[in-house]
């Protein structure tokens, strides 16, 4: 895009996000609801420096945070469909043979309790054990840029054995714990599963040699796993 003049990049990326928008259309029952998850989209990306109920409502015009927060909450649809529409998406510009998928978690810090999956945790973001919700993402990077593919939110052991949180959150009741290394490997096993072109994975000392690393092995993939000082190798 080199040479190309300010106005015409704001409209070409203006013109690239209302198709987006169309397309995300279809995972919604009810034009309403896309339009109010169209709206989201536009706070989200929008200049303010906190996301709120309330001043993504004021961005979008509306007199409170309500419609948008049905998405979120009441609305039914299908966040998973989302998720493999999001990786496809940036797949048509992004995939390449050689690519590499990253693996990593982050935390975000909350100072409530009913945010699901929320407890005192170690998190990067802070450097520290505090309260926080802890996801595992999955960046897809090639020689033509990054963007993330996929995503899963952790929930602790407290929350899956706490029958009355979990209803209170909306947790459904077929969830099982999971640690992080296991969302990874159900991560690398998805883009496997979908014919996403990667040669190697790349992931921190939480994800280490065992499981993963015999699972990419199998795959033959290439991998770079963070290891401790205590993890033994074969040869």
């Amino acid at each position: 895009m080199t040479g190309v003049a300010i106005e015409q990049m704001l409209e070409l990326w203006c013109v690239e996000l209302r198709q987006v928008k169309a397309h995300l259309q279809s995972l919604f029952a009810h034009p309403s609801i896309a339009a109010s998850a169209a709206a989201f989209l536009d706070g989200v990306l929008g200049p303010e420096r906190r996301k709120t109920g309330w001043m993504r409502a004021e961005a979008a015009g509306d007199p409170g945070p309500w419609r948008q927060q049905a998405v979120l909450g009441r609305s039914h649809w299908d966040a998973n469909a989302l998720r493999d529409m999001v990786r496809d998406y940036a797949l048509e510009t992004l995939a390449s043979p050689g690519a590499v998928l990253v693996l990593d978690e982050t935390g975000f810090l909350k100072q409530g309790q009913h945010s699901c999956g929320v407890g005192r945790q170690y998190t990067g973001s802070a450097g520290k054990i505090t309260s926080c919700q802890i996801g595992v993402f999955a960046a897809y990077v090639s020689d033509r840029g990054c963007a993330f593919i996929d995503r899963q939110l952790y929930l602790p052991k407290d929350w899956i054995n706490d029958a009355i949180r979990r209803q209170a959150a909306h947790v459904p009741d077929s969830l099982r714990f999971v640690t992080q290394p296991e969302i990874a490997a159900q991560m690398i096993a998805r883009a496997l599963a979908a014919g996403v072109p990667f040669d190697w994975v790349a992931a921190d000392t939480i994800y280490g040699v065992g499981a993963i690393e015999m699972q990419l092995r199998r795959a033959g993939k290439g991998y770079v796993l963070g290891a401790h000082a205590t993890d033994q190798f074969s040869s």
